[in-house]
């Protein structure tokens, strides 16, 4: 016994293990568990196990389409009693969203009764639902009772589960998946049944035009792989336009966004709602909403449009009103009849959930149960192999059965052939069947089968249909034979399967695809400063990082009032439509929009709730954007460049990277270029001048070094007109060096002691 094992009186035993690792341990293997049996989808059915469950204990309810309707009470209580130990709410909202026809775009599950709507309302108590499988949820489990997959114990060994189902129907990408596991998450959005199995007919074209083999592929190297994948994408894409959402909408992203989304296995889609103008009387007219993005709810939508046209965030927008009945039917009215329909609707699509933005995220297990993200081509084609091992185990099933059934057969036609013999043998043996099997060679099988014989089956009719039967089985087993001796039939097979799956689920209302492709977004110009009034503000940042902003032009050197221990860090007049640009001292540089700066005489709101910006990072400077402005911005180590103020603007709150820098160098300076020159002071106390020629301009970047140190680093620069002297301000007073020249040199020196009288804090200002 290992020394750190120890024995106890009842005869267990202990072992003293580090916290951390005990810990570890423990939640790696909750991590697996999450990762593998509860949050990720099989890239081979695209089902996670409780929907895998909740499929198979239906089938076991004999729950077919022709079948009537079970309940759904009866329905989780046999999938949480037998295959998945967990609650039955989430059984049951599992069931549910496979059910509602504007979740799933091809549902598994057929309800009746109350399962919820596109308000975001909950379905009905499972007391009170009934439900049965759909013909896909069929196509799902076709030859499940064929040995297709392996069955596995259940959590109490009393049960045998599937542990992948043979998938008939292309699941994962028809239906999509979503869900959070540790440490990683999945995304998938529906798509059009008949695109994909176009999609992998073509995939299959280009197998076949490698002239490769499923070995040689599965088992080759990485390379190989990805450019059979990427060969193959452009093929899949003629055919394959994107997503198809149940709730329709318009996809507005570009072919080539798609194309790298699908190639990757991560990116997004944009989805707005589609919409048309109605006209009224006098020429006046409506917008109609007849369809919203996927998993918004109407209810939320409206209350959200309703509330920013109460807080006036949506000036072009007089009424909202919903006139929905089964069918999605918004009703937007303008302001006025001289506003653009589609400048509202861009207005609409900035502010609301009318555009949203579905991410792509295909984090799979593969059939090694291996978490992956994959392509759109290595999707298909897992599904694909998938199909190939399904069909190699239903026809060797198949085989089996026939050779079984032939074995009886031979033997049943061997007794017709010695008739009275086998009576006489039947008739004066004790032991009739090792006789039989003696005098006539048959197996065990076969003398069992013709001892079993019903005596109504010796007539010659029957004998002929023996031989009938035989004759069609052998033709049978001859062509699977064939079948399973050639690799290219099985994938002809496979396409046959495919295109018939085509035929039943990619036409009619289920099969139309309901979510419009092809467009881009259109070219309408918003002038949103248009919809801001313009009033002048004067905006305040205290060195706490406390931003407000007070109504018209303050006077700067007046007296402004801070917390208890805060104090001003900069203060500037602005307008309400300006925009307004932080620069840290990470790097980034922030835009905050004017008006969204809280008013008022209070003390503000914190600068980092505004945005995305750490404790451990400061304010370097505040200005207001002007277009046509440049600034020169520089690191703690010396180095720095020229960078163009609309280089500067972030659309993000998480801002735009401009100067890199890594711990301990910071952001040391972010100042306006106005003339030729550049001044450059260490916290050596050495003075550089140089001309700002040798500064390069940049978008990005680590820029170049200004001056050189031997210890510390840059403590302040300026730009300025060499003509107009080096100014800078030393109790109150400005004092201007006219004569350079001792502190002249190049880019990158080490300069000299400044003249007398500069400030000790080695600042310009």
């Amino acid at each position: 016994m290992p020394d750190d094992i120890k024995d106890l009186p009842e005869g267990g035993a202990t072992r003293e293990t580090r916290l951390a690792d005990a810990l570890s341990e423990r939640y790696l293997a909750y991590a697996l568990s999450t990762i593998t049996a509860r949050s990720l989808p099989d890239v081979r059915d695209g089902l996670k196990p409780v929907h895998r469950r909740l499929l198979w204990a239906m089938h076991q309810l004999r729950l077919d389409p022709e079948a009537g309707f079970k309940k759904c009470a009866r329905i989780v209580g046999d999938v949480m009693g037998k295959y998945h130990p967990h609650g039955d709410s989430s059984i049951y909202e599992a069931l549910v969203r496979q059910a509602q026809d504007f979740a799933a775009r091809y549902p598994l599950v057929e309800g009746q009764g109350n399962f919820g709507n596109i308000d975001g309302d909950n379905a009905a108590a499972m007391r009170y639902t009934e439900a049965r499988l759909t013909e896909v949820a069929q196509a799902m489990l076709d030859g499940i009772e064929e040995n297709a997959v392996d069955f596995r114990a259940t959590y109490d060994g009393e049960e045998r589960e599937p542990v992948v189902l043979p998938a008939a129907f292309p699941n994962l990408l028809a239906n999509g998946a979503a869900g959070i596991a540790v440490g990683m998450a999945t995304s998938i959005p529906p798509h059009n049944a008949g695109e994909l199995c176009d999609a992998a007919l073509a995939q299959l074209e280009e197998f076949h035009r490698r002239k490769l083999t499923r070995e040689a592929l599965n088992a080759g190297a990485a390379d190989a792989r990805a450019a059979f994948f990427e060969a193959s994408l452009p093929l899949m894409l003629d055919v394959l336009s994107g997503p198809d959402f149940p709730t329709g909408g318009v996809l507005v992203e570009s072919k080539d966004s798609i194309r790298d989304a699908y190639l990757t296995g991560r990116g997004g889609f944009r989805v707005r709602a589609k919409w048309e103008r109605e006209a009224l009387k006098n020429g006046t007219w409506q917008i109609v909403v007849t369809e919203i993005p996927y998993q918004v709810q109407k209810a939320k939508l409206i209350e959200q449009i309703a509330q920013l046209l109460e807080e006036k965030k949506l000036p072009l927008l007089g009424d909202v009103r919903d006139e929905s009945t089964d069918v999605v039917r918004l009703v937007l009215e303008p302001k006025s009849r001289t506003v653009e329909p589609a400048v509202l609707m861009e207005t609409l699509f900035r502010a609301t959930s009318l555009e949203s933005r579905f991410p792509l995220n295909m984090n799979v297990l593969d059939a090694e149960r291996t978490p992956r993200v994959m392509g759109l081509p290595e999707v298909l084609w897992s599904w694909l192999d998938h199909r190939h091992v399904v069909l190699v185990r239903r026809t060797e099933h198949r085989l089996a059965a026939i050779a079984r059934r032939l074995e009886i057969l031979d033997g049943y036609l061997i007794a017709y052939l010695n008739l009275d013999e086998v009576i006489r043998i039947i008739r004066t043996e004790d032991e009739p069947k090792p006789v039989l099997m003696a005098a006539f060679s048959l197996t065990e099988l076969q003398a069992e089968s013709i001892l079993n014989m019903r005596l109504r089956s010796l007539r010659k009719l029957e004998e002929m249909e023996i031989r009938k039967e035989h004759k069609k089985l052998s033709a049978e087993q001859k062509k699977l034979q064939g079948l399973m001796g050639s690799e290219t039939k099985r994938w002809t097979a496979i396409a046959e399967e495919i295109a018939a799956t085509r035929a039943k689920f990619g036409d009619g209302a289920l099969g139309k695809r309901r979510t419009e492709t092809g467009r881009v977004l259109p070219a309408v110009l918003v002038d949103e400063t248009a919809f801001v009034e313009k009033e002048p503000i004067t905006v305040i940042l205290s060195e706490k990082g406390w931003i407000r902003a007070q109504k018209g032009h303050i006077p700067l050197d007046g007296e402004i009032r801070f917390k208890e221990g805060d104090s001003l860090l900069a203060a500037m007049h602005a307008q309400t439509t300006d925009r307004i640009v932080i620069f840290a001292t990470n790097g980034k540089a922030y835009t905050l929009k004017a008006e969204a700066i809280p008013r008022g005489r209070g003390d503000g709101q914190p600068v980092r709730l505004m945005i995305d910006m750490t404790n451990e990072d400061a304010v370097v400077h505040m200005f207001v954007h002007e277009d046509g402005k440049r600034f020169l911005v520089a690191a703690s180590d010396g180095k720095g460049f020229v960078v163009k103020g609309e280089d500067l603007l972030a659309e993000k709150r998480t801002g735009k990277q401009v100067l890199n820098v890594d711990p301990p160098v910071e952001a040391a300076a972010c100042v306006l270029v106005e003339g030729d020159s550049v001044a450059v002071i260490g916290d050596n106390r050495k003075l550089l001048v140089f001309p700002l020629e040798q500064v390069p301009e940049m978008v990005r970047g680590r820029g170049v070094q200004l001056q050189a140190y031997r210890d510390g680093g840059l403590s302040d620069v300026r730009v300025f007109a060499r003509s107009e002297g080096l100014s800078w301000t030393l109790g109150g007073r400005t004092r201007t060096e006219a004569d350079l020249r001792p502190w002249l040199g190049n880019r990158a020196g080490a300069g000299k002691a400044p003249p007398n009288g500069f400030p000790r804090s080695n600042r310009f200002d």
